[in-house]
């Protein structure tokens, strides 16, 4: 078998939260399996230090994917100025930490918005440029809270359960085209601003590491390579997963 299956020369990827986190991540090893990445995102500042870091194949947008009504000329501008989309991640997301009972109407909306229903109304107009070419990859960013239930995050976990059911829904509708529909469920990966928040609670983190089954966090390029994968023509037959990268974390008891 040649390693070419699992090249990404030639490929355009749209990464939404695309500077920063994971989704930097999955920016970096897109670029190294050869594609030419477009990250976007709101915060310009992070963009273009991310884009230097990234360097020639990387181009940035700043854009809101709560600004529903400016999705289809953004999508149109990448498609006729840079070229086609290849490949979608849907790594934007916004997180709320509070109690249920402490969270408001306003608070769930709010996550649901940018997590969920936002992912959405980006997809479609993606898709709607894939389903006529009958080719492309669309990959969510899921999360353990939308595996199992995890305390003081009842809107993020509800969002993100939500993307497997979209998953679901659009593989019974986008396979015939050729348009797979994958999703990756990162564990508990390496942050600064992960690994500050676990270490003022120490309760929190022996809970988690507890609860993984191998014996350290995971990395960013543990999910940039995932998706470079699921991206890929070595995954050419794979639609419709939910693919965990947490060391166990979803299986160990």
């Amino acid at each position: 078998m040649s390693l070419d299956v699992f090249s990404l020369k030639g490929k355009i990827a749209l990464v939404t939260g695309g500077g920063t986190g994971i989704g930097l991540g999955i920016s970096k090893a897109f670029i190294q399996a050869g594609a030419i990445v477009i990250i976007t995102g709101r915060r310009e500042t992070m963009l273009k230090e991310a884009a230097t870091e990234l360097g020639e194949h990387c181009k940035y947008f700043v854009n809101d994917v709560t600004n529903r009504k400016g999705i289809p000329d953004f999508i149109s501008h990448i498609e006729t100025q840079i070229g086609a989309i290849d490949i979608l991640v849907n790594n934007a997301g916004i997180h709320h930490k509070a109690w249920a009972q402490d969270t408001t109407d306003e608070d769930f909306e709010r996550v649901l918005q940018t997590n969920l229903i936002s992912v959405f109304s980006l997809t479609r107009e993606c898709a709607k440029y894939m389903l006529n070419r009958k080719s492309g990859s669309i990959i969510m960013i899921g999360s353990m809270a939308g595996l199992f239930g995890v305390d003081r995050v009842v809107a993020y976990g509800v969002s993100k359960t939500a993307i497997t059911g979209l998953v679901n829904a659009l593989v019974t509708e986008y396979s015939k085209s050729n348009v797979r529909v994958n999703a990756i469920a990162p564990g508990w990966i390496e942050s600064n601003m992960f690994l500050n928040a676990i270490n003022k609670d120490e309760k929190r983190k022996k809970q988690i590491t507890n609860r993984i089954a191998m014996d350290h966090f995971g990395k960013v390029e543990d999910i940039g390579n995932a998706a470079v994968f699921l991206g890929s023509d070595a995954a050419k037959y794979i639609t419709g997963v939910i693919l965990p990268v947490d060391g166990g974390a979803t299986v160990n008891f």
